[in-house]
């Protein structure tokens, strides 16, 4: 009898060992703990792109129908046209409106009262500066200094730092500014400032553009030195109106987003800044931008930083190198004290022949599966921590059917007057769970992630793949009864929801590349 014991034994073991293997997918949610103290909101994911065209109508009247549109993303990062701001050296205008124009208080006024956030990148050299270089070297991308100028000086990017200080006067928080600094003609009599509707300004747009030749790409340091001296005027050796914290010192410079996304080129930033802007009081470099920005759009020509593929096309989020590329600038920015990091352009492209296009998948369209990864992107960065993430663009860049080619061409999540798929996502799931934030991932294969909002909690489920595939998962809601299960729904302002039963509080899902969003109901 004896040598029955371990023969039971054995097979009690086993038996449970085959228990523990059927419920491997399953995680209680009561022990499910904050990945990190930073609270990454849902919405602040599903920032756009755009042109303050895109507020108004042919005849320059800013038009209700298409802002009814941009208010489905919580952030909108403007193309700002240097120019267009200061169309003559040290002569600045805000409002065109008077002659017949876009008014951009008016913008950023609307903007801030419905709880957009505003990021006015400041890009393209304007005409009178690049009127100072030979004629056969001028063209839109030259970095923003004179002809001549060392690139590795703050002082010869005075210009832009100029522009900074006029912006951040205007549109920043304070009122007590010098108004005889202020360069906007036609308000001699009463200038404005101290607006209130803009609290993050970018210098520049992908400074390391190497595809546009030496006069318009620059090294780390040599942006560097430009930002020094946007920031605040080189600690204020470039004199008085000069830098954007010397007009507001609330308000935050964000780095130009690199076309190149290597943590390299903010390391050498940081050293630059170290060595010619020295060290503060509290023992931290003193820097000169207070958010990371970088740029990478998911497609399979990354051989210049990453691993090689060869589809020739955008591919799914998690099957490119985004995770681990967005993981070195959240871990570098821990190093800076948590400094915020951004991502301000990503996305997808529709044209037929663009490298970064979205493929139709199974029954799916190619403007679906544009849907599922731009949301699954959007995830995956608050997954790993980024802060803000602003997708390219609102509108495409080409009339309907003009295909040549381009790589950008038909990158627009709203088609015209109506929403696209992937900007009916961003609205279904904005609305639904815009301010929980993310808690922590409880599996991989699919990605299971959960969010919190107070005592709410969300599960988001999606299968990280570009192939149709489905898989099952058995969720354990604990105590809950029943639960909500919400589907996207292309061409609608809401999902739909489902409740079911669950009397043992185990849902069992089938789960598919779309997300599906679950909460328990107690």
């Amino acid at each position: 009898m004896k040598k029955v014991y371990p023969l039971i034994s054995l097979v009690l073991f086993l038996f449970l060992s085959s228990l523990a293997g059927c419920t491997q997918d399953k995680r209680n949610y009561g022990e499910i703990k904050p990945l990190r103290s930073k609270q990454v909101k849902m919405k602040d994911m599903f920032g756009i792109n755009g042109f303050e065209w895109d507020f108004y109508d042919a005849h320059n009247n800013f038009d209700s129908a298409k802002f009814n549109i941009i208010r489905n993303f919580s952030g909108f990062r403007h193309f700002l046209d240097w120019e267009r701001v200061e169309p003559q050296k040290e002569v600045f205008r805000f409002n065109h409106k008077p002659e017949g124009g876009w008014s951009y208080d008016e913008i950023y006024e609307k903007c801030m009262r419905d709880s957009i956030t505003v990021l006015v990148d400041l890009q393209v050299t304007p005409n009178w500066l690049i009127n100072t270089y030979p004629e056969g070297q001028r063209q839109r991308d030259l970095s923003p200094l004179p002809y001549g100028a060392k690139k590795d000086l703050p002082k010869s990017y005075i210009d832009i730092a100029k522009a900074g200080f006029q912006l951040a006067a205007r549109y920043g928080r304070n009122k007590n500014i010098d108004k005889k600094l202020i360069l906007v003609p036609k308000e001699s009599a009463s200038p404005v400032i101290g607006l209130g509707y803009v609290k993050y300004l970018e210098s520049s747009n992908e400074p390391d553009k190497w595809w546009r030749g030496k006069d318009a790409e620059q090294s780390p340091e040599e942006y560097a030195a430009q930002l020094s001296a946007f920031y605040d005027g080189h600690k204020g050796s470039l004199g008085a109106g000069v830098g954007v914290k010397t007009a507001d010192p609330t308000m935050m410079v964000v780095m130009g987003g690199i076309a190149k996304p290597n943590v390299e080129y903010v390391k050498r930033m940081v050293e630059w800044c170290k060595k010619n802007r020295g060290m503060k009081k509290d023992g931290k470099v003193d820097l000169c931008f207070d958010v990371i920005n970088y740029h990478m759009y998911s497609n399979d020509y990354t051989g210049w930083f990453a691993k090689f593929r060869t589809k020739n096309r955008g591919v799914a989020p998690e099957t490119n190198d985004m995770t681990e590329i967005a993981n070195s600038f959240v871990n570098y920015a821990a190093e800076l004290g948590n400094m915020p990091v951004w991502s301000t352009e990503t996305g997808y492209d529709l044209g037929n022949k663009s490298s970064q296009r979205a493929i139709a998948i199974g029954s799916k369209s190619k403007e679906i599966t544009q849907a599922d990864w731009l949301l699954r992107l959007g995830l995956l960065y608050a997954r790993q921590g980024l802060d803000r993430v602003f997708y390219y663009q609102l509108y495409d860049n080409n009339e309907p059917g003009a295909d040549d080619g381009g790589t950008f061409g038909f990158s627009g999540l709203v088609d015209r007057s109506k929403r696209r798929p992937a900007a009916d996502y961003i609205r279904q799931v904005t609305k639904l769970m815009g301010d929980y934030y993310y808690l922590n991932t409880i599996n991989k294969d699919p990605i299971v992630d959960v969010y919190q909002l107070g005592k709410k909690r969300m599960f988001v489920l999606a299968v990280p793949d570009e192939v149709d595939r489905k898989e099952k998962y058995s969720l354990d809601l604990q105590q809950a009864k029943k639960a909500l299960i919400y589907t996207l729904q292309p061409g609608k302002d809401a999902m739909s929801v489902k409740e079911v039963a669950i009397p043992n509080g185990i849902l069992e899902l089938e789960v598919s590349e779309t997300p599906i969003f679950v909460e328990a109901k107690l």
